[in-house]
């Protein structure tokens, strides 16, 4: 942001800006420099009382004056309680008044900053940590003692030292002893990789926290309508400018308990981000329409939240609608593993109509219930940890990111790491577009100040002091440029390494060309049995492998099996980014073999197929000598006659063969090459069909 952008913001000349720049002792001379983040702060804190008044009014609370002149009564966000509280009042200056307090916790905050609890690893008061190298003194220092008394006891020990020299472990322990404290190496902790790193908070610490709710389902089942429906009734009706969602998030309060519903677009989103080490979701809500009922990405949805091994609720929606067969979708929920409580199972069943509103309730109760039953907290005493839930670049605000704090409390001009990139918060808004100081966990809130767009699923850390935030930032930042990206999967090659080290569950998705077939494939997989590990199916379906299938493969650490399946070039591309193996086969006993031979070690050298060309058909000739002639395209890579090929029509393959002969014009032809049209036959195959897709191959030995 330029000196001109944010003199433009908060609606004062640039000259004005320019002079209070001098003033603070801050180089900037002419309006086109930019501007750092700690400049704006210190900018925006140094306003003049009403010109801050003008900042918030414009820019951060963004209310129509005419709208708040009407309002019978307008609500606004309490950050310090974090809750809707009702204001009645038909004046403006209420509202200003409100901003007046908002500017007030805003600059107190900076004038007198509430020391939070660091992120690393706490230690117990009874525990000493020794250094490599410890010195004596350094021992007495950890041990709140003077240096000559660890000198006396260490002359009782025999042992003549002074101050500077080091002390081994074994003695130190002794000395340690002496005090009643335990002795431990220092572990140090890298925070850079705050992705794995495990903040332990002493129970005392904890407080109950909002649930977080993802709601997922088959298209036009009446997601959006059932967010919508709870936002609106949980937002008063004066509120300015209406039930407009700010971010891709929102909290709502239900009989003084609050909730966090994530409106990601679909399964596939909520598994990428899972995917990506960012498991967000506390309960997850499977919407089914009752007219519709269980629906293939129903069935897709379902196996994604199970794999993200949270508590699942079922919501059956359009029960009002006359053709809504409400058994069928039960019948069809336990077909695939979800049997209701009136069945006998474990899983909770509203009957709903989203539109009407009917039965919101009792599934806003249920919500309550399972996030009662499973005693969700989190430490609001220390700096934010969290998850990016979307992104964009704004003209005017710069980059903005919506983010969900997980744990701890983040504040205006937190310094912090997300991503990979430094930053340090500029503002904070609600779901409502309302500036907040602060916000707490489960908070979903859109914030400035970023140096760089992260990507959704990326975790962010919020640090003391900017020192450590930028060298953590540099850290990650080398890290990531030597890692080529961060493989989850796994292949047949890896599995007895990780057998050996303790995995006792070898997971799989399985996609097949009909049910049949899947079903035979699952249940043979699911009887191998060796030394004690089994294979885990976490989805059996039918039809060709999707990017789904892989998104959710990388989540869950599995590989996928595709029988007598493929995935296209697009899936492939995926499946290698996310270090995904995908196995295919077109015999059963295969699949069988080389998973016991993997599991006990014994895989031989494998080939590995090599996609070398592939063709396009685009007309259906026929001869009567000759037969079935398909003229084709070729669109990638080459043809050769003689080479292996397979006849693919909607990702399932029909045929695996070679290429018998090939015709280029009117002539023979041993290869034809990327862009040239020619006529294919395939041995022993007169099942064309325009738009099928024809691969070719070669099979090539894997040095393991």
């Amino acid at each position: 942001m330029t000196i001109k952008d944010y003199a433009n913001d908060v609606g004062r000349t640039v000259e004005e800006i320019l002079k209070l720049c001098v003033s603070l002792n801050l180089k900037y001379k002419n309006e086109d420099e930019l501007l750092d983040d700690e400049a704006i702060i210190t900018l925006d804190n140094n306003l003049p009382q009403e010109e801050q008044e003008d900042l918030v009014e414009e820019n951060i609370y963004e209310e129509d004056e005419k709208a708040e002149e009407l309002a019978a009564a307008t609500t606004s966000y309490n950050d310090s309680e974090t809750k809707f509280t009702k204001i009645k009042s038909k004046k403006v200056k209420d509202t200003k008044s409100n901003k007046k307090e908002f500017l007030k916790q805003k600059k107190n905050m900076y004038k007198n900053k509430e020391k939070l609890q660091s992120n690393e690893a706490d230690v117990r008061d009874d525990v000493v940590l020794y250094k490599n190298n410890m010195t004596v003194l350094e021992l007495a220092e950890a041990l709140d003692i003077k240096g000559v008394e660890l000198i006396k006891k260490l002359m009782a020990l025999g042992i003549m030292a002074t101050v500077n020299q080091s002390v081994d472990y074994d003695t130190a322990e002794v000395l340690v002893a002496d005090y009643n404290k335990e002795l431990k190496k220092e572990e140090t902790a890298d925070i850079s990789n705050f992705e794995e790193f495990e903040i332990n908070d002493r129970k005392e610490d904890l407080k109950e926290r909002p649930p977080i709710i993802t709601i997922m389902g088959h298209v036009d089942h009446g997601k959006t309508t059932l967010l919508d429906t709870i936002r609106k009734a949980n937002v008063a009706s004066g509120e300015a400018g209406g039930i407009t969602q700010a971010i891709g998030a929102y909290m709502v309060n239900y009989k003084d308990k609050k909730l966090t519903f994530i409106d990601t677009p679909g399964h596939a989103a909520f598994t990428s981000m899972r995917a990506r080490g960012a498991q967000i979701t506390d309960i997850v809500i499977i919407i089914v329409a009752a007219d519709d009922g269980v629906m293939p990405q129903t069935v897709e949805a379902i196996d994604h939240a199970k794999a993200a091994n949270v508590p699942i609720l079922v919501a059956i929606n359009k029960v009002d609608k006359p053709d809504a067969n409400v058994e069928r979708t039960l019948t069809g929920l336990a077909e695939h593993g979800l049997t209701p409580e009136s069945w006998g199972g474990d899983i909770i069943v509203n009957e709903i109509s989203a539109k009407n509103g009917t039965g919101v309730d009792e599934l806003l109760e249920n919500i309550l219930l399972v996030a009662e039953m499973q005693e969700y907290k989190a430490n609001p005493d220390r700096y934010a940890t969290g998850t990016v839930i979307e992104s964009k670049k704004d003209d005017k605000a710069g980059i903005c990111a919506t983010v969900l704090i997980q744990n701890g409390t983040l504040r205006i001009g937190d310094p912090m790491v997300i991503g990979n990139a430094y930053a340090k918060v500029r503002t904070i808004k609600n779901d409502l577009g309302k500036g907040l100081v602060s916000a707490g966990p489960a908070s979903p809130v859109e914030i400035t100040g970023l140096t760089e767009v992260p990507d959704a699923g990326d975790k962010f850390m919020a640090f003391e002091s900017e020192k450590e935030a930028k060298k953590i930032a540099t850290e990650r930042t080398e890290r990531a440029k030597e890692a080529s990206s961060n493989l989850a999967g796994v292949s047949l090659e890896d599995l007895f390494d990780r057998i050996k080290e303790g995995q006792k569950e070898i997971k799989v998705v399985l996609k097949a060309d009909v049910n049949g077939s899947a079903e035979a494939v699952k249940s043979a997989l699911e009887k191998i049995d060796v030394e004690g590990v089994k294979v885990e199916v976490i989805r059996s379906a039918v039809g060709g492998i999707t990017e789904s299938d892989v998104v959710l493969a990388g989540a869950s650490n599995a590989m996928i099996i595709g029988f007598n399946v493929r995935g296209n070039s697009k899936v492939m591309d995926t499946a290698k980014s996310y270090g995904v193996t995908i196995k295919t086969y077109d015999i059963i006993y295969k699949v069988v073999e080389d998973m016991e031979k993997a599991m006990k070690g014994l895989l031989e050298p494998e080939f590995e197929e090599k996609v070398i060309g592939s063709l396009e058909i685009r007309q259906i000739f026929k001869f009567s000598k000759v037969g079935l002639i398909a003229g084709c395209k070729v669109t990638n890579g080459k043809v050769t006659t003689g080479a292996k090929a397979r006849l693919i029509r909607d990702d399932i393959v029909i045929y695996n063969g070679e290429v018998n002969t090939l015709q280029k014009g009117k002539d023979n032809a041993k290869e034809v090459t990327n862009g040239m049209e020619c006529g294919i036959t395939l041995l022993n195959c007169q099942d064309y069909k325009e738009q099928d897709i024809i691969e070719i191959y070669e099979l090539v030995k894997v040095e393991l």
